[in-house]
C-alpha cells in the first residue's frame, strides 16, 4: 500500500511539474495578435530598408550586388542628384514642403472651425451635413480629380500653386476627425460659463476650447501633411510645367526617363530616400502634443 501511495504522489508531481512548465493556454492565444503585427510590421517596413541599402549602392552595384548588401556610391548618388539639371530636385522638395505645410496647415484651421460648430451648435441640418461630409471621406480621390479640374480650369488657376493647394483645403476626414475630437474634449459646461462670463463665441473658440483641441489638431495635421507630401494623381492632373512638381511626380518623371537611362534609377532611389526623411523628423517633432493632458491647455489659458 505503501509503495502504491508513493507511485501515485510521483504521478501527481509529474502531472503538476509538466503543467506548471506548459505555458497557459490564455497566453499562447496572447501571442498572435503580437505575431501578426510583427509580421506586419516587417512588410511595411522591408521596402523601407531597401530604399535605405539601395540609395548606397552606385549604378553597377545595384543591379549586381546582394539586395540588403550595402554599397559604396550614396556621396555620389547625392552629387549626381544635386547636379541633375541644375538641383531640381531641390526644388520639387520645397515645392512638396509648400504644398505640404501650407495645405496641412490651412486645413486644419478650417477642420478645427468646422468640428468644433458641428460638435457645438445646435442648427437644422446639422446632421445631414456631417452626413454629407461622412460620404465624402468614403469617396476616392480619384472621382473627385477631373471635377475640381474643370473647376481650376474654369477660374483659370491650372498650371500653377494654388490648383494643388485649394483642393487640399477641405478635407472630409480631417472635419470628421475634429468634430469627433471637439465632442469629447471640449465640456459644453466649460462652453456654457465662458457664455455666462460674457465671452464672445470667437473668445470662447480660441481662448478655451482649442486649447483643448491641440492633441487632436496636431494628429489632423499630420495625416493632411503626409497625405499632401503624398499625393501624386492631383498634382500629375493640375501641373505641367516641372517647375511647380512636387516630389512624388518628379520622382515620376525621372522613373520613366530611367526606362531609357538606367543611371538614373540610382537618382530616383536616392531621391525617394531623401524624400521619406521630413515625414520621420515631423513625425518625431510632433509626437510629443499627443502626450498633453486635455485640459491643460484651458487651465493655462
Amino acid at each position: 500500500m505503501s509503495s502504491l501511495a508513493v507511485q501515485k504522489a510521483s504521478s501527481a508531481a509529474g502531472a503538476t511539474g509538466t503543467a506548471q512548465s506548459r505555458p497557459p493556454l490564455r497566453g499562447r492565444i496572447a501571442l498572435v495578435p503580437t505575431i501578426t503585427l510583427l509580421l506586419g510590421a516587417i512588410y511595411c517596413l522591408l521596402p523601407v530598408a531597401w530604399v535605405v541599402i539601395a540609395s548606397t549602392k552606385s549604378g553597377s552595384e545595384l543591379f549586381s550586388t546582394f539586395t540588403f548588401l550595402p554599397g559604396s556610391g550614396f556621396t555620389d548618388n547625392l552629387h549626381d542628384l544635386n547636379a541633375y539639371r541644375d538641383g531640381i530636385y531641390w526644388q520639387w522638395m520645397a515645392n512638396s514642403a509648400l504644398y505640404a505645410v501650407l495645405g496641412a496647415l490651412l486645413s486644419t484651421c478650417v477642420s478645427a472651425f468646422s468640428g468644433y460648430a458641428l460638435a457645438t451648435y445646435r442648427f437644422r441640418g446639422r446632421e445631414t451635413l456631417f452626413n454629407v461630409l461622412l460620404a465624402g471621406v468614403l469617396m476616392p480621390p480619384i472621382i473627385l480629380a477631373i471635377p475640381q479640374y474643370l473647376l481650376m480650369a474654369k477660374a483659370d488657376l491650372t498650371d500653377s500653386y494654388w490648383s494643388v493647394l485649394l483642393p487640399q483645403v477641405l478635407s472630409p476626414y480631417g472635419v470628421y476627425l475634429a468634430r469627433i475630437y471637439a465632442a469629447a474634449a471640449v465640456p459644453s459646461d466649460v462652453v456654457e460659463a465662458g457664455r455666462m462670463d460674457g465671452a464672445s463665441e470667437w473668445r470662447i473658440f480660441t481662448r478655451v476650447a482649442l486649447p483643448m483641441m491641440v492633441p487632436g489638431m496636431v494628429t489632423v495635421f499630420l495625416f493632411q501633411f503626409v497625405a499632401i507630401w503624398n499625393n501624386f494623381l492631383l498634382p500629375y492632373i493640375m501641373l505641367s510645367d516641372d517647375e511647380k512638381f512636387p516630389l512624388t511626380l518628379g520622382l515620376f518623371t525621372l522613373l520613366e526617363q530611367g526606362a531609357n537611362t538606367p543611371a538614373l534609377y540610382t537618382l530616383v532611389i536616392t531621391g525617394a530616400f531623401l524624400a521619406v526623411i521630413p515625414l520621420v523628423a515631423l513625425f518625431l517633432v510632433i509626437q510629443r502634443f499627443w502626450s498633453l493632458d486635455l485640459l491643460s491647455g484651458a487651465v493655462k489659458s
